[in-house]
């Protein structure tokens, strides 16, 4: 069976294609086969994050580790058995392909509670949340007490992944390994960073996450978009000399790797 990565959030912009081409690139690097879905069947940033790899690679003559990207099939509503939901159909056609060939499947979700986002989320092995670091994006894990700074109690995203975990645990899966990442850390310890981080760390006792640090704010990431490619391939394309930043990117690559603890993983990208 794959393992299956789940990289989601139900606010846009906190990263989440970014983490999940990362994640698939440097697992597909290390010799992993890589299935990739896009759940964001509007914007497909995922999607086309790859399609910009695939296009780059035909165009320089670059051999890049690809990962196995499959657009969710349409579906003939006269196959549907009674009950049947054209949405669960889509995907558990696409999962069923990919997992007789690839060891992870990465699943980018749009950010936005849809029905397909849900089936994901109770199909994750391991779950990611970006976060940008700010209580505005804290606001769907858990609601705050705006003077005390004491957690309340869960919010809508964090709700939703407990139904996939009692979804799960029905089935007789094992638990999700839910990790939030802290996304656009400030290099400073500002008064509000700190206050983000004790927030987290105290909600993740209580709903069972683990806290990692993500990826910091950089122009690079933005820049390496067009062309599909990875703070992992820069030398592959001729960039011998990293600058500091770069190699600062890299190794945040690399650390969330080695926290994600995926099974058969060792970290040397």
């Amino acid at each position: 069976m794959a393992h299956i990565i789940v990289v989601g959030n139900e606010k846009g912009g906190s990263g989440k294609s970014t983490t999940s081409m990362h994640v698939s690139v440097a697992l597909a690097r290390m010799g992993h086969s890589v299935g990739a879905v896009d759940l964001d069947v509007r914007q497909r940033s995922f999607g086309r994050y790859i399609e910009n790899r695939t296009a780059f690679a035909e165009k320089q003559h670059v051999d890049l580790p690809i990962p196995d990207y499959r657009i969710l099939p349409e579906v003939d509503a006269t196959t549907l058995q009674p009950g049947e939901n054209a949405q669960d159909k889509r995907l558990s056609e696409i999962m069923t392909e990919l997992e007789e060939t690839c060891d992870f499947i990465l699943i980018d979700c749009p950010g936005a509670h849809t029905r397909l986002s849900q089936l994901a989320h109770s199909l994750a092995d391991t779950l990611i949340t970006p976060l940008n670091d700010s209580f505005i994006d804290f606001d769907l894990l858990a609601r705050i007490d705006p003077y005390s700074g004491k957690v309340l109690g869960p919010s809508i995203y964090a709700e939703m992944v407990w139904t996939a975990r009692q979804m799960r645990a029905q089935a007789g899966l094992k638990p999700i390994d839910w990790i939030v990442l802290r996304n656009r850390l400030g290099a400073q310890q500002m008064h509000n960073k700190k206050k983000v981080g004790k927030a987290l760390e105290d909600l993740s006792k209580r709903i069972g996450f683990r806290v990692a640090p993500g990826f910091s704010e950089r122009v690079i990431f933005r820049e390496l978009f067009p062309r599909g490619l990875t703070l992992l391939d820069l030398k592959d394309i001729g960039v011998e000399s990293l600058n500091m930043s770069n190699i600062a990117a890299r190794q945040e690559v690399r650390d969330l790797l080695t926290t994600l603890r995926l099974p058969g993983v060792t970290v040397n990208v």
